[in-house]
């Protein structure tokens, strides 16, 4: 059975594809509907809608308060490379790798045969000789997506 944070995910996602640019939430009214705390949504919302993952999260507090997600929007190659490597930066965890690598499966930008290529050339077990795996991890992974994204 799916964990409840996965459920949540998937229908904010199928909810994303509806909509055109972004998506508009109430963080109670979904709380209601999945009974559950509203801490659950907040959970869903910094841990699967993240920068890294491709989206922007704005929270209006108050009465009237609500949550944007926006997907993020590249216009070209340079600028989708440079924020990805940046957000890269110098050193990675495989969990954070792997995050980064389901959001270009879920964007289309690689096949599922490349990302299960991608996650096995980064995982611990095959830097395991390696002093500063997470520093090799991230030379690889900004490789690896300059030739994806050119």
């Amino acid at each position: 059975m799916a964990r409840l944070s996965d459920i949540i995910e998937e229908f904010i996602k199928n909810m994303m594809k509806e909509s055109e640019e972004e998506l508009q939430i109430q963080r109670n009214e979904l709380a209601d509907y999945f009974s559950c705390a509203p801490s659950q949504i907040n959970y869903v919302l910094t841990t699967r809608f993240t920068h890294d993952k491709g989206y922007i999260i704005e929270s209006r507090r108050g009465g009237g308060g609500y949550i944007v997600i926006r997907k993020i929007n590249f216009e070209d190659f340079e600028s989708r490379a440079e924020k990805i490597i940046e957000s890269i930066g110098e050193s990675v965890t495989y969990d954070n790798s792997l995050a980064l690598l389901e959001s270009l499966f879920d964007s289309d930008l690689i096949t599922e045969r490349e990302f299960e290529i991608i996650k096995l050339t980064l995982n611990d077990r095959t830097l395991c000789k390696v002093e500063n795996k997470n520093k090799l991890r991230a030379d690889i992974l900004k490789s690896i997506i300059w030739v994806i994204l050119s």
